[in-house]
């Protein structure tokens, strides 16, 4: 951090000198973000209140579409800013309470579907091991779930929206990844978004899920998007 006084004070005579200084402006400046010398004095509770801090794994998916990790109390002044309509859960867990209150107080639409996290420990050779001796994909993720939530997500009438699970990694990333594919984007870009969000934990399982999912039963609703093919 650094202090910076303005160089177009300078002191006339000793007269003015207390006079020169409240005028003063500083400039602090710290890791590139400037503060207004109004927020300095102000002091740190008004400062606090135009934190606005995005949730976990935070990003546009497309006009109207949003993503990211479970939002806690911190991100709501973050959220408010987005004009949401609805938001998309996809943890099975009870929707706290704070965040409820959030919700009714902007009167925000929760639409809540249920998908059991869990941890992958298997290995590319384990997993076509699997498939071919099973003649079954070695997922966890529902496809009827995934198929209803894609359902209220083409819905304009629910944006702008917000899809979260608990990290914005996993089950984000294949609801995120099913909608790719009803954009027409190749599957090399669906896994490249999917690795992008999911770096060293991405899961081979998931991006099985998404290569078959099948959007035939989905193209015929509305695509209110701006791109439609990648």
């Amino acid at each position: 951090m650094k202090v910076e006084l303005n160089p177009n004070h300078h002191h006339q005579d000793q007269g003015t000198e207390t006079e020169t200084e409240m005028c003063r402006t500083i400039e602090v400046v710290a890791e590139g973000v400037v503060l207004s010398p109004a927020k300095q004095i102000a002091g740190a509770d008004d400062c606090a209140e135009d934190l606005f801090i995005p949730p976990l794994n935070f990003s546009l998916v497309d006009n109207g579409i949003f993503r990211s990790g479970f939002p806690e109390s911190a991100n709501f002044s973050f959220l408010q800013t987005l004009g949401l309509r609805s938001i998309i859960c996809l943890c099975p867990e009870p929707y706290p309470e704070a965040n409820v209150e959030f919700l009714k107080s902007h009167g925000i639409k929760l639409f809540q579907f249920g998908i059991e996290g869990y941890k992958e420990f298997v290995s590319l050779p384990m997993l076509l091991h699997y498939i071919i001796f099973t003649k079954e994909p070695f997922v966890n993720i529902p496809e009827d779930i995934i198929r209803e939530a894609l359902k209220v997500v083409l819905d304009v009438r629910n944006h702008p929206v917000l899809i979260h699970c608990k990290r914005g990694k996993h089950r984000t990333g294949c609801l995120v990844g099913c909608l790719r594919k009803l954009q027409r984007w190749c599957l090399t870009s669906v896994f490249d978004e999917y690795q992008r969000f999911a770096a060293a934990k991405a899961r081979v399982a998931d991006q099985r899920f998404m290569e078959m999912f099948d959007v035939s039963s989905l193209k015929h609703l509305p695509m209110p998007f701006s791109c439609s093919k990648r």
